[in-house]
Protein backbone atom coordinates (compact mmCIF):
# COMPACT_ATOMS: atom_id res chain seq x y z
CA UNK A 1 0.00 0.00 0.00
CA UNK A 2 1.35 3.53 -0.74
CA UNK A 3 1.84 5.23 2.32
CA UNK A 4 0.58 8.12 1.37
CA UNK A 5 -2.65 7.27 0.31
CA UNK A 6 -4.21 7.29 3.71
CA UNK A 7 -3.44 10.61 4.13
CA UNK A 8 -4.76 11.81 0.62
CA UNK A 9 -8.12 10.41 1.14
CA UNK A 10 -8.00 12.11 4.24
CA UNK A 11 -7.71 15.61 3.00
CA UNK A 12 -9.74 15.02 0.15
CA UNK A 13 -12.84 14.29 2.70
CA UNK A 14 -11.76 16.96 4.64
CA UNK A 15 -11.82 19.21 1.53
CA UNK A 16 -15.12 17.75 0.82
CA UNK A 17 -17.54 19.46 3.26
CA UNK A 18 -16.13 22.70 2.04
CA UNK A 19 -16.77 22.13 -1.46
CA UNK A 20 -20.00 21.37 -0.47
CA UNK A 21 -20.83 24.23 1.44
CA UNK A 22 -19.87 26.03 -1.66
CA UNK A 23 -22.05 24.10 -4.28
CA UNK A 24 -24.83 24.52 -1.77
CA UNK A 25 -24.20 28.48 -1.37
CA UNK A 26 -24.55 28.28 -5.13
CA UNK A 27 -27.31 26.54 -5.71
CA UNK A 28 -29.12 28.79 -2.78
CA UNK A 29 -28.08 31.31 -4.61
CA UNK A 30 -29.37 30.46 -7.90
CA UNK A 31 -32.84 30.08 -6.76
CA UNK A 32 -33.30 32.90 -4.65
CA UNK A 33 -31.81 35.70 -6.83
CA UNK A 34 -33.65 33.96 -9.72
CA UNK A 35 -36.91 34.58 -7.59
CA UNK A 36 -36.19 37.38 -5.91
CA UNK A 37 -33.55 39.22 -7.44
CA UNK A 38 -30.19 40.56 -5.51
CA UNK A 39 -31.24 43.73 -3.65
CA UNK A 40 -34.47 41.61 -1.82
CA UNK A 41 -32.58 38.45 -1.29
CA UNK A 42 -30.60 39.09 2.12
CA UNK A 43 -27.31 36.75 3.39
CA UNK A 44 -29.15 35.23 5.92
CA UNK A 45 -31.44 33.86 3.41
CA UNK A 46 -28.99 32.40 1.57
CA UNK A 47 -27.42 30.71 4.33
CA UNK A 48 -30.50 29.36 5.80
CA UNK A 49 -31.27 27.40 2.33
CA UNK A 50 -28.03 26.61 2.15
CA UNK A 51 -27.60 25.38 5.87
CA UNK A 52 -24.31 26.89 6.23
CA UNK A 53 -23.37 29.65 8.51
CA UNK A 54 -23.57 33.52 7.56
CA UNK A 55 -19.56 33.81 7.61
CA UNK A 56 -19.13 31.00 4.66
CA UNK A 57 -20.68 33.90 2.40
CA UNK A 58 -17.24 35.50 2.91
CA UNK A 59 -15.19 32.42 3.11
CA UNK A 60 -16.10 31.68 -0.61
CA UNK A 61 -17.15 34.71 -2.15
CA UNK A 62 -16.27 37.86 -0.11
CA UNK A 63 -19.51 38.76 0.30
CA UNK A 64 -22.94 38.49 -1.27
CA UNK A 65 -22.18 40.39 -4.18
CA UNK A 66 -18.93 38.04 -5.14
CA UNK A 67 -21.79 34.93 -4.59
CA UNK A 68 -23.75 36.81 -7.04
CA UNK A 69 -21.73 37.69 -9.20
CA UNK A 70 -20.56 33.38 -9.05
CA UNK A 71 -24.51 32.53 -9.75
CA UNK A 72 -24.71 34.78 -12.71
CA UNK A 73 -21.57 33.86 -14.37
CA UNK A 74 -20.60 29.89 -13.03
CA UNK A 75 -23.35 27.39 -14.44
CA UNK A 76 -23.64 29.08 -17.84
CA UNK A 77 -19.88 29.12 -18.27
CA UNK A 78 -18.34 32.82 -17.64
CA UNK A 79 -14.91 32.11 -19.78
CA UNK A 80 -15.79 32.10 -23.58
CA UNK A 81 -11.98 31.89 -24.26
CA UNK A 82 -12.48 28.22 -24.51
CA UNK A 83 -15.22 28.77 -27.04
CA UNK A 84 -13.31 30.96 -29.06
CA UNK A 85 -10.67 28.72 -29.63
CA UNK A 86 -12.50 26.28 -30.95
CA UNK A 87 -14.78 28.21 -33.11
CA UNK A 88 -11.77 29.73 -34.34
CA UNK A 89 -9.04 26.99 -34.74
CA UNK A 90 -6.69 26.22 -37.38
CA UNK A 91 -7.95 24.94 -40.28
CA UNK A 92 -11.09 24.59 -38.86
CA UNK A 93 -13.82 23.82 -40.99
CA UNK A 94 -16.91 26.08 -41.57
CA UNK A 95 -18.88 22.94 -40.48
CA UNK A 96 -16.63 22.53 -37.14
CA UNK A 97 -17.19 26.04 -36.74
CA UNK A 98 -20.67 26.13 -36.15
CA UNK A 99 -20.85 22.89 -34.22
CA UNK A 100 -18.38 24.75 -31.55
CA UNK A 101 -20.42 27.69 -31.85
CA UNK A 102 -23.77 25.82 -30.92
CA UNK A 103 -22.31 23.88 -28.20
CA UNK A 104 -22.05 26.57 -26.05
CA UNK A 105 -26.08 27.32 -26.60
CA UNK A 106 -26.63 23.45 -25.85
CA UNK A 107 -24.29 22.27 -23.75
CA UNK A 108 -25.95 24.10 -20.53
CA UNK A 109 -29.53 22.58 -21.59
CA UNK A 110 -28.15 19.14 -20.06
CA UNK A 111 -28.35 21.05 -16.94
CA UNK A 112 -32.48 20.96 -16.81
CA UNK A 113 -33.77 23.21 -14.10
CA UNK A 114 -30.38 24.74 -13.46
CA UNK A 115 -30.31 26.60 -17.01
CA UNK A 116 -34.10 27.78 -16.24
CA UNK A 117 -33.12 29.46 -13.08
CA UNK A 118 -30.04 30.74 -15.06
CA UNK A 119 -32.51 32.60 -17.48
CA UNK A 120 -34.67 34.28 -15.34
CA UNK A 121 -31.72 35.58 -13.01
CA UNK A 122 -30.34 36.72 -16.56
CA UNK A 123 -33.57 38.63 -17.25
CA UNK A 124 -33.61 40.30 -13.57
CA UNK A 125 -30.09 41.38 -14.17
CA UNK A 126 -31.64 43.66 -17.49
CA UNK A 127 -34.76 44.79 -15.29
CA UNK A 128 -33.06 45.17 -11.72
CA UNK A 129 -29.30 45.63 -13.40
CA UNK A 130 -26.26 45.41 -10.75
CA UNK A 131 -23.92 46.18 -14.11
CA UNK A 132 -23.08 42.23 -14.20
CA UNK A 133 -24.62 42.87 -18.38
CA UNK A 134 -21.90 44.96 -19.45
CA UNK A 135 -19.47 42.64 -18.16
CA UNK A 136 -20.85 39.29 -19.55
CA UNK A 137 -20.88 41.12 -22.79
CA UNK A 138 -17.39 42.22 -23.16
CA UNK A 139 -16.33 39.04 -21.85
CA UNK A 140 -18.66 36.55 -22.98
CA UNK A 141 -20.96 37.52 -25.96
CA UNK A 142 -18.63 40.12 -27.45
CA UNK A 143 -15.70 37.77 -28.14
CA UNK A 144 -18.02 34.37 -29.53
CA UNK A 145 -19.60 37.18 -31.59
CA UNK A 146 -16.38 38.23 -33.11
CA UNK A 147 -15.03 34.94 -33.36
CA UNK A 148 -17.98 34.01 -35.51
CA UNK A 149 -17.45 37.26 -37.86
CA UNK A 150 -13.32 36.39 -38.29
CA UNK A 151 -14.87 32.69 -39.00
CA UNK A 152 -17.58 33.89 -41.87
CA UNK A 153 -15.27 36.67 -43.29
CA UNK A 154 -12.73 34.26 -44.29
CA UNK A 155 -15.07 31.54 -45.63
CA UNK A 156 -17.10 33.81 -47.64
CA UNK A 157 -13.46 35.64 -48.54
CA UNK A 158 -14.28 39.21 -47.59
CA UNK A 159 -11.85 41.66 -47.21
CA UNK A 160 -13.51 42.95 -43.94
CA UNK A 161 -16.90 41.98 -42.03
CA UNK A 162 -19.63 44.95 -43.31
CA UNK A 163 -23.37 44.94 -42.16
CA UNK A 164 -24.63 42.01 -44.02
CA UNK A 165 -21.85 39.90 -42.01
CA UNK A 166 -23.20 41.64 -39.37
CA UNK A 167 -26.64 40.15 -39.97
CA UNK A 168 -25.70 36.83 -40.89
CA UNK A 169 -24.10 36.08 -37.26
CA UNK A 170 -26.60 37.57 -35.13
CA UNK A 171 -29.29 35.18 -37.02
CA UNK A 172 -27.20 32.22 -36.42
CA UNK A 173 -27.04 33.12 -32.26
CA UNK A 174 -30.67 33.55 -32.61
CA UNK A 175 -31.27 30.46 -33.07
CA UNK A 176 -29.54 28.90 -30.24
CA UNK A 177 -30.47 32.22 -27.75
CA UNK A 178 -34.21 31.52 -29.05
CA UNK A 179 -33.95 27.58 -27.41
CA UNK A 180 -33.37 29.39 -23.68
CA UNK A 181 -35.50 32.06 -23.66
CA UNK A 182 -38.22 30.24 -25.05
CA UNK A 183 -37.61 27.20 -23.81
CA UNK A 184 -40.98 27.02 -21.76
CA UNK A 185 -42.87 27.87 -24.81
CA UNK A 186 -40.79 25.38 -26.93
CA UNK A 187 -41.98 22.82 -24.48
CA UNK A 188 -45.35 23.47 -25.03
CA UNK A 189 -45.51 23.32 -28.37
CA UNK A 190 -43.01 20.61 -28.80
CA UNK A 191 -42.47 18.20 -25.43
CA UNK A 192 -39.95 16.04 -25.52
CA UNK A 193 -37.84 17.99 -28.25
CA UNK A 194 -34.82 18.51 -25.26
CA UNK A 195 -35.43 15.57 -23.04
CA UNK A 196 -32.19 13.69 -22.47
CA UNK A 197 -28.35 13.63 -24.23
CA UNK A 198 -29.46 11.79 -27.31
CA UNK A 199 -32.13 14.62 -28.09
CA UNK A 200 -29.47 17.53 -27.43
CA UNK A 201 -27.46 16.21 -29.77
CA UNK A 202 -30.07 15.90 -32.58
CA UNK A 203 -30.41 19.25 -31.94
CA UNK A 204 -26.62 19.92 -32.11
CA UNK A 205 -26.57 18.19 -35.77
CA UNK A 206 -29.79 20.04 -37.13
CA UNK A 207 -28.79 23.45 -35.50
CA UNK A 208 -25.70 23.04 -37.87
CA UNK A 209 -27.67 22.05 -40.58
CA UNK A 210 -29.64 24.97 -40.55
CA UNK A 211 -26.55 27.29 -39.70
CA UNK A 212 -24.68 25.89 -42.96
CA UNK A 213 -27.90 26.79 -45.47
CA UNK A 214 -27.76 30.12 -43.67
CA UNK A 215 -24.41 30.87 -44.51
CA UNK A 216 -24.96 29.34 -47.72
CA UNK A 217 -28.10 31.31 -48.44
CA UNK A 218 -25.89 34.93 -48.03
CA UNK A 219 -23.05 33.39 -49.73
CA UNK A 220 -25.66 33.17 -52.94
CA UNK A 221 -26.83 36.21 -52.17
CA UNK A 222 -23.24 37.89 -52.48
CA UNK A 223 -22.77 35.82 -55.88
CA UNK A 224 -19.68 33.70 -53.93
CA UNK A 225 -19.32 30.33 -54.87
CA UNK A 226 -19.13 28.76 -51.16
CA UNK A 227 -17.63 24.85 -51.37
CA UNK A 228 -18.68 23.05 -48.73
CA UNK A 229 -18.04 19.66 -47.83
CA UNK A 230 -21.33 18.23 -48.38
CA UNK A 231 -24.71 19.80 -49.47
CA UNK A 232 -26.52 20.58 -46.14
CA UNK A 233 -29.71 20.06 -48.05
CA UNK A 234 -28.94 17.20 -48.71
CA UNK A 235 -28.62 15.21 -44.89
CA UNK A 236 -31.45 13.37 -43.06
Amino acid sequence: MNPGQPQARAAAAADKPHEDARQRLLAAGLQLFAQQGFAKTSTRELAEAASVNVAAISYYFGDKAGLYRAVFFEPMGGDASADVAAITAAGQTLEGALRAFYAGFLQPLLEGEKVALCMKLHFREFLEPTGLWDDHLAHGIRPVHEAMLQVMQRHLGLDAPDDELQRLVISLAALGVHLHIARDVNDRLAPGLFDGPAAIETWAERMVLFGLAMVQAEARRRGIDLALTSDPCSRS
